[in-house]
């Protein structure tokens, strides 16, 4: 054998084992199974984001074969909106009124499909209804929307402005909007849009509990999740039939701390919205782990709503993965101290087929990790130790007497 050969099988071991290493440093791994093609899809279950770090950059794909342990290259993708938002150009044709209210006519120059006008008044504390037409020629009208309200209230306790006009897709060269207001709207711009989306897709989380109570002049919604999870919305059902506009403030658990007088729990606000008759009380926010939220509404002085359920929901986190070779592939993830991966596929744009497989999983299991040999003491019995000491002070006690009447 000579010293290329003797090189390149030394670099070998040293590089399965540093792979096999790497992977027991991990404390948890899902199989992967038909794994046989070289895209693969990895949606990540619920399970797994109990041990993760809460940027999930513990988490990596390892296959295993006879001989070799290899890491497989993901993209992270996450199920977000995809929004598509189009300006659309147009011209204010006339503004008049009568003592119905006051009018406003558009033409769009070019004709285009819109659904969605966001207008900006600087009128304060308003409370308007308006109705939005549409025409191709000015003679025959059609109604886009009737008794549309728009709102605003600026106080010391409030300060929320609804003011989009949102519709179905409308194609007309011509729009008429209809405000009606006894007090003289100051409009201050218009902007005509074309929203197109892709809606995301969220997975419904399970409530194990659902507590609301009343505290000064707040209501109190605690909401515990059966088990730590990624929440990127949070849906709350209000019975109340009435109109209401509350800021509500949005807050997850980030640790608790036994006291002598009990748990003192540490939330964080995640979010501060409005919480309005007027729109879906369905509130964005960034997606965090978390198992515990809590959400306190402000009633100032009014009577507090009747919230009768509160859905979480999240983005789907989704592994877009390849894979090389043969081998048994593993989910593994739960790393203290994992830095994110940096694979190539990740900052490359890669032409993927359109038939990526979705790889379905087996059972959640331990990795086992190689406990540390410890070498036992060479006197595990104490009196050995001491019969030892008093075997050697006798022999030195001997020799030091026959030394002495030696000298004599």
């Amino acid at each position: 054998m000579n010293l290329n050969n003797s090189i390149y099988i030394l670099v070998f071991v040293l590089t399965s084992s540093l792979s096999f290493g790497q992977m027991n440093t991990y404390s948890k791994k899902i199989e992967l199974k038909r794994a046989t093609s070289q895209w693969n899809k990895v949606v990540l279950p619920n399970e797994v984001f109990k041990y993760v770090k809460p940027d999930v950059t513990d988490v990596r794909i390892y296959g295993v074969t006879a001989t070799d342990t290899i890491e497989a290259p993901y993209i992270l993708n996450l199920s977000k909106t995809v929004d598509s938002n189009t300006s659309i150009p147009f011209e204010l044709l006339n503004t008049v009124t009568n003592s119905q209210g006051y009018y406003y006519t558009y033409e769009l120059p070019v004709k285009e499909t819109i659904n969605e006008i966001k207008l900006n008044f600087k009128n304060s504390n308003f409370n308007w209804l308006t109705t939005l037409e549409g025409s191709q020629d000015q003679q025959e009208w059609f109604t886009v929307l009737m008794d549309y309200r728009i709102l605003s209230i600026v106080n010391d306790q409030t300060d929320y402005t609804f003011t989009n006009l949102k519709f179905p897709d409308a194609n007309f060269k011509f729009y008429r909007l209809k405000i009606s207001s006894a007090e003289e709207p100051i409009l201050k711009s218009a902007h005509i849009f074309k929203q197109a989306k892709k809606a995301p897709e969220y997975r419904s989380y399970s409530v194990n509990s659902f507590e609301t109570t009343q505290e000064k002049k707040n209501t109190i919604i605690d909401v515990n999740i059966k088990n730590r999870v990624p929440v990127s919305l949070l849906e709350l059902t209000v019975d109340d039939k009435f109109d209401y506009y509350r800021p509500i403030s949005i807050q997850y658990l980030v640790d608790s701390v036994k006291t002598d007088k009990g748990y003192y729990y540490n939330y964080r606000t995640l979010a501060t919205r409005t919480l309005s008759s007027l729109e879906s009380n369905s509130f964005q926010l960034p997606s965090t782990l978390a198992q515990k939220f809590r959400m306190i509404i402000s009633n100032h002085d009014n009577q507090p709503l009747k919230i009768s359920n509160v859905q979480p929901k999240g983005y789907l986190y989704s592994l877009t993965t390849r894979f090389i070779e043969p081998a048994a592939y593993f989910l593994v993830y739960g790393k203290p101290d994992a830095n994110f991966p940096n694979y190539d596929i990740a900052k490359t744009p890669a032409s993927l087929p359109d038939d990526i497989t979705t790889l379905a999983f087996g059972k959640e299991s331990d990795i086992s990790k190689k406990e540390p040999e410890t070498t036992n003491p060479l006197f595990e019995n104490q009196w050995w130790l001491w019969a030892i000491l008093g075997i050697i002070i006798l022999f030195l006690g001997y020799f030091t007497i026959r030394m002495m009447q030696k000298k004599i």
